[in-house]
């Protein structure tokens, strides 16, 4: 039987699909032999810079970053209609919002940001980065008592005001990681008037929020009783910075708790790593382990654990889930230093914004002596020189995903927009770069037979 024109296609497509991957398989291939060359020291042809991270280089991309920030997110009000600067906020009405940039101030994304901007002020010694955050969160609190008025006398303007979400939350996102960085500002010295605001997200999260009949912190979409692990980062590390900021042993027990219960449903023991959604009432649940999820989920315990008393009675028991979790993410590292979209999914696209989460909460751990720094340390190298290729020269950061809802199917993760105005990468890619210098002080590192090892004493 003579074949058709469209098995001979198929034939040619299989076999020129064959040859790419085989091509792609042998990488740097070299034509010297091991009578004249020493072939174990030849370069590899590494998908981005491989070896010891420059502290220069690392403060560097951190600079073009803030000054790509501090120009895009003005602290100023504007008539929407008009376009004039809303200057005196007694006049504020439902026409008044924040002056456009690429971000919004108020966003969890930039609580993030503000926090990172504190923490990369306090290893670098540059006071640019904590004069940022501490400006904006000034202006909020400063604005915060007007708006509040004006929410208050109408009712009618709906979902109108810049700072309505900070004001009157509806969900974790609206709070949480606001709460958390205007919590550490005010531990760092920032005298605005911020407590309000900081007591209002904390009763929210403690009584308004959702929950399962065992308190577990929940949402009722997209199905009624749903987990989202993003809400481990959305409200407890704010709960465990109250803690700090007052003292009281009952934040602190909450915090816990709550990483405990979401742990309990949603870690998946055998791969080491986080379902992204759980839903009360499923015997199956979906199995997706989204990377930016387990970021969030990793970041949390790393925050608490950042001030949880050592005697805490839970605390042996989330460093151990900690180890447990960064033993899985390692697994799922892939050669570019990377962590995929979905983590294992090796042809879902690789994701930035989780990348720096890991790199940064790894070398935070190791800083702090959690997690065993001869294995994991050069991991954490890896993953910063994959993040900063992704910092363009104006200070950009690209190849983050946008913001994702859960998903019950593989193309949902797969397909989600990437974009340099996703904020979601900001203050991860300044927390992992601030950190990596953190760990490049307080370890020595070597290349030995090619590659990064940490240098122990002998």
């Amino acid at each position: 039987m003579k074949p058709s024109i469209f098995h001979s296609l198929a034939a040619s497509t299989l076999l020129a699909a064959c040859f790419s991957i085989t091509a792609s398989a042998q990488r740097n291939v070299t034509n010297a032999n091991d009578s004249n060359t020493p072939l174990h020291l030849l370069q590899p042809d590494y998908p981005v810079p491989y070896g010891i991270s420059k502290v220069n280089d690392i403060k560097a991309t951190l600079d073009r970053i803030h000054g790509y920030l501090n120009n895009v997110t003005p602290t100023a009000f504007v008539n929407s209609k008009t376009g004039e600067t809303v200057s005196d906020l007694s006049k504020i009405d439902e026409n008044t919002a924040l002056q456009k940039g690429d971000f919004r101030l108020v966003s969890y994304e930039w609580g993030v940001t503000y926090g990172a901007m504190l923490l990369a002020s306090q290893i670098t010694g540059d006071g640019r980065y904590k004069e940022y955050a501490d400006k904006r969160l000034e202006f909020i609190a400063n604005a915060a008592p007007y708006f509040k008025k004006t929410t208050e006398e109408h009712a009618d303007w709906g979902t109108k005001g810049p700072l309505r979400g900070l004001l009157t939350p509806h969900a974790l996102d609206d709070c949480g990681a606001m709460c958390a960085a205007m919590i550490k500002a005010t531990r760092g010295g920032n005298t605005s008037k911020l407590r309000p605001l900081i007591d209002n997200h904390i009763n929210y999260i403690l009584t308004k929020e959702h929950r399962l009949s065992d308190g577990t912190l929940a949402r009722n979409r997209p199905q009624p009783n749903t987990l989202w692990l993003d809400d481990l980062f959305m409200g407890v590390p704010a709960l465990a910075q109250m803690g700090k900021l007052t003292g009281d042993k009952k934040y602190y027990d909450e915090a816990a708790k709550q990483i405990l219960q979401f742990a309990k449903r949603m870690f998946n023991k055998e791969k080491g790593v986080y379902m992204h959604g759980w839903v009360e009432g499923m015997t199956e649940h979906p199995q997706f382990h989204w990377a930016r999820a387990n970021g969030w989920g990793l970041l949390t315990k790393v925050e608490v654990l950042d001030v949880l008393p050592e005697n805490h009675p839970a605390r042996p028991e989330i460093i151990a889930l900690l180890k447990a979790h960064v033993k899985g993410l390692a697994s799922y590292q892939s050669g570019s230093g990377f962590w995929h979209q979905l983590l294992d999914r090796e042809d879902s696209y690789l994701e930035t914004s989780a990348t720096a989460i890991y790199t940064y909460a790894i070398a935070h751990a190791i800083n702090k002596g959690w997690i065993d720094g001869l294995a994991y340390a050069p991991m954490a190298l890896l993953g910063w020189n994959a993040v900063s290729t992704k910092v363009n020269e104006k200070g950009q950061v690209e190849g983050t995903c946008v913001g994702t809802g859960m998903g019950f199917d593989p193309a949902f993760y797969y397909h989600r927009p990437i974009s340099p105005f996703a904020a979601h990468g900001y203050g991860p890619v300044i927390l992992a770069g601030a950190e990596v210098i953190n760990l490049l002080k307080n370890k020595q590192f070597e290349i030995n037979d090619s590659s990064v090892q940490l240098l122990q004493k002998k």
